[in-house]
């Protein structure tokens, strides 16, 4: 579970993140990551898009779960005061927690570069 202060809510977060930070996409998610202005200011937030195109609802929350769960291990590695933002695509539905972790993984290794 991610703590409170690490969880992404507001939706203008969630748009600047998609629409000005870096972006890398993997076969199951694509990960925008909006590096912070001011990282002294608070800790690295992130937030999550499972659409309906993953499947029905059972099947979006068993994928966001497992996407908490990836991130929280995450957390350590990502830069104080960014915005992620986790968007699953539909071969997300299908695929084993190793595998969405090897392509969140693989995004943010490229998008922290």
């Amino acid at each position: 579970m991610l703590p409170a202060s690490n969880r992404l809510r507001r939706s203008d977060d969630f748009r600047r993140a998609v629409r000005t930070g870096r972006r890398a996409g993997r076969r199951a998610v694509v990960v925008h990551l909006l590096p912070a202005t001011d990282p002294a200011a608070e800790p690295a937030r992130v937030g999550f898009v499972v659409n309906k195109a993953v499947g029905n609802a059972v099947l979006r929350n068993r994928v966001h779960r497992r996407l908490r769960a990836v991130m929280a291990a995450q957390l350590p590695g990502l830069p104080a005061g960014s915005l992620t933002v986790v968007r699953a695509l539909p071969p997300s539905g299908s695929s084993s927690f190793e595998e969405l972790t090897a392509d969140v993984q693989a995004a943010l290794s490229r998008v922290l570069r």
